[in-house]
């Protein structure tokens, strides 16, 4: 299991400052490993309970709150990362399993018992709670993903551009599966995640946002549309 613990600020911005802040940051930052020249893509299956409690916490504000979902970065992979992020306030803790292809389709069809099988406690700990409240799959979302990291403080910054979803299909690995935008074309989501503060040094990369923080989530992004349409 991997565990990730630090704060993250979110920013909305527009397509002219997507290009100013990657030239800024291919300057002076060290590109993610994964990076081609133009980026990567991330697809994500998001579950929540039959009520979508995850889901209205995170609209409400509520302080505690969570998420679980799968995560590939290649539609052919034979493997997903189990993750469940917690929040609390601006923190967050991010947890991650690897998971296996096979396993994951089980997982999608809201079975659970492949994480028994896996000796990590995170595992047993995803079982009973997603077993027990009754997760099922809720949307698959996907993005164009640019990250940079800093040493300082752990520091990494993305820009996530071209957001789509589907909620009619859980059909995870097909490269051709049909999804729709869920937010302007022409806006793009800014995500500074660090440990401890943000040096000032950082804080002039990012001053050419000028732009308040925002707390919109990518799923809640993929399930606002339809979960209006329901209520």
């Amino acid at each position: 299991m991997n565990i990730v613990q630090r704060e993250e600020k979110k920013f909305l911005i527009n397509a002219l400052q997507v290009s100013s802040l990657a030239a800024r940051f291919n300057a002076t930052l060290t590109p993610d490993v994964h990076n081609s020249s133009t980026g990567y893509i991330i697809r994500s299956l998001y579950f929540d309970t039959l009520d979508d409690q995850d889901y209205v916490n995170k609209v409400d504000g509520v302080e505690l709150r969570r998420k679980i979902r799968l995560r590939i970065y290649r539609t052919d992979a034979d493997f997903a990362m189990l993750e469940m992020k917690q929040k609390e306030g601006p923190y967050q803790v991010k947890r991650s399993l690897r998971i296996t292809r096979p396993h994951v389709l089980q997982l999608i069809q809201a079975d659970y018992s492949p994480l028994l099988t896996y000796e990590d406690p995170f595992a047993a700990e995803c079982f009973y709670l997603m077993h027990q409240q009754q997760y099922r799959p809720k949307t698959i979302v996907e993005y164009h993903r640019r990250a940079y990291v800093g040493q300082e403080n752990h520091i990494r910054i993305t820009l996530d551009t071209n957001i789509i979803a589907t909620e009619s299909s859980f059909d995870f690995y097909n490269p051709q599966l049909a999804m729709n935008p869920v937010m302007n074309p022409f806006q793009a989501i800014l995500e500074v995640k660090f440990n401890g503060f943000l040096l000032s040094y950082f804080k002039d990369l990012l001053q050419v946002t000028n732009r308040s923080e925002i707390s919109v989530s990518k799923y809640t992004l993929a399930r606002s549309f339809s979960y209006g349409y329901q209520l």
